[in-house]
């Protein structure tokens, strides 16, 4: 990302490891003790209990940060930003979008995909996407944003990378999702998925006017969370620093010079510093019990999104 584009990184992928990768920064005696107890389970097998002790005490802010991230990445490619420039909900609501997403994916991860708030939240997500023509090749796109942007994110600026058992429980449970979704040809292997990821991004993405504008309304939101509208000018370049030169190309955005991503990268590497300093969670951090803009007085699952659409998904058929 600040350090160069995503298609020259090298790959984390677990082949190349050729063995169980130790856990970085961490012997397993000084782990912590939902580290502890995630090394005890089977990511192919307890990956929902895996992502749920990440997402909910080990990783709150840095997943969601980073399924922040993977939505916005998703905008660089023209067939996925042309789909939602057309709605005009980016342009008028990004904040209700916003929110409805972020509720939809954490009643999943929160509450269970097998449990009753998980698949209503799995039908609605499913009857919302089946209003548009939606091409299986971007919805697989989309899906393994999800498993590698919190790899990344960690590597980058977490508190500690994620274990091997983690990116494998990452992989397991958004490959079961993308099940529930009838999205088809998903990957077998962690490795499979990692290198549709990267050849998707290589053949698609580049500059639109649809990308600038969804892009562009979401990056004004995140900036409204904390500057006035005078001030945001200001806080434009700040937020191009932590985003690579092949995003920033596909939204048409200046790229900032190199001592701004140093500082922007500094300053997210020392906040993850101090969250190791600040010791173990002991109470899960729960998004769908938090106070959300759009819905100061609280949510029914089944209402979250636009309104619904005439017809329901070809994808509802999986849950049935």
């Amino acid at each position: 990302m600040a350090d160069s584009s995503r298609t020259a990184r090298r790959p984390w992928c677990l082949a190349a490891l050729g063995r169980r990768e130790r856990l970085p920064s961490q012997s397993m005696s000084s782990a912590s003790p939902v580290l502890r107890k995630i090394e005890e389970l089977d990511p192919v097998h307890d990956y929902q209990e895996i992502a749920r002790l990440d997402t909910c005490y080990e990783f709150p802010f840095d997943t969601t940060r980073a399924l922040e991230f993977a939505l916005f990445r998703t905008f660089a490619s023209p067939t996925i930003s042309s789909v939602l420039d057309s709605t005009q909900e980016f342009g008028r609501r990004a904040q209700r979008r916003y929110d409805d997403t972020d509720l939809i994916l954490s009643e999943m991860l929160e509450e269970g995909l097998d449990s009753e708030r998980g698949r209503t939240a799995l039908r609605r997500m499913n009857r919302l996407h089946g209003a548009y023509a939606i091409s299986n090749e971007d919805f697989l796109y989309v899906l393994s944003t999800f498993v590698f942007e919190p790899i990344r994110w960690n590597e980058r600026f977490g508190w500690r990378r994620l274990s091997e058992k983690e990116r494998l429980a990452g992989f397991y449970y958004w490959r079961e999702v993308g099940r529930r979704m009838a999205i088809r040809d998903v990957p077998e292997t962690i490795d499979e998925l990692e290198r549709y990821n990267i050849a998707y991004e290589r053949a698609h993405f580049r500059y639109t006017e649809t990308s600038r504008r969804v892009g562009e309304a979401t990056r004004e939101m995140f900036l409204a969370w904390f500057l006035p509208p005078f001030l945001r000018p200001l806080g434009r370049p700040f937020y191009h620093a932590v985003i690579d030169d092949v995003l920033l190309d596909a939204f048409g955005w200046p790229r900032p010079p190199g001592w701004l991503r140093s500082l922007a990268s500094s300053g997210l590497r020392l906040r993850g510093r101090l969250v190791r300093l600040f010791g173990d969670r002991h109470q899960p951090r729960l998004r769908t019990r938090m106070r959300h803009r759009t819905y100061p007085r609280g949510y029914r699952v089944e209402d979250l999104g636009p309104a619904a659409p005439a017809r329901d998904s070809v994808f509802l058929k999986s849950l049935d």
